[in-house]
């Protein structure tokens, strides 16, 4: 007996390009059984493209203000602690599901991925090594292309220890650790409303 066929089918960074999304909002479309997805024998997952095609259709036919509504926000969390990163980015992901939120661990890589995911909030933890958050505000404040970002700095130091640092960065706005996750999300659909009214 011949094997079944196996259906045309890409790998999630493939999707993700494809759909011009990052790889953790892919993820969550497959979690959400927007996408069709499945694991090989050898642990990878593969996502079908006919869903990626479906998806791309549904997209297209939503009515003009509902795609202006559609557009995404885009969220970077840089962060070097992995259960931060990872809580924040869970975070974003979870408050709407226009929201698309990229998670990287230095200022370095940051500053290597800000120009493809063109993120206009970004998270920033400001004691990280290397490039710390202090520099890394410094660097975008001087970079035309993000004039508009909008800049959450967050740490866990105290008011003692950020005043001896010379505060927060200027131009951002502070949240000391642990994040309040309720204000947070708060604050990212505050981003998205104005859209509804475009």
């Amino acid at each position: 007996m011949s094997p079944l066929p196996t259906p045309a089918c890409c790998g999630t960074s493939k999707a993700a390009q494809l759909l011009q999304l990052s790889v953790g909002t892919v993820q969550s479309l497959v979690d959400k059984k927007i996408l069709d997805a499945w694991v090989t024998e050898g642990g990878h997952r593969r996502i079908s493209l006919s869903s990626i095609h479906d998806y791309q259709a549904q997209q297209q036919k939503l009515p003009a203000l509902e795609r202006l509504m559609g557009e995404r926000l885009k969220v970077m969390v840089i962060d070097d602690d992995a259960v931060t990163r990872h809580l924040l980015q869970d975070a974003c992901l979870s408050t709407h599901s226009r929201v698309d939120c990229c998670a990287v661990d230095s200022g370095i890589q940051a500053l290597l991925t800000l120009p493809l995911f063109k993120p206009q909030i970004i998270i920033l933890d400001l004691l990280m090594p290397g490039v710390d958050g202090w520099e890394m505000v410094r660097q975008l404040k001087q970079k035309e292309d993000f004039a508009q970002l909008q800049i959450i700095s967050i740490s866990a130091l105290s008011s003692e220890q950020l005043a001896q640092r010379g505060g927060p960065p200027e131009g951002s706005h502070f949240m000391a650790k642990p994040v309040d996750l309720g204000w947070l999300k708060g604050y990212l659909l505050g981003h998205m409303a104005p859209q509804a009214w475009l």
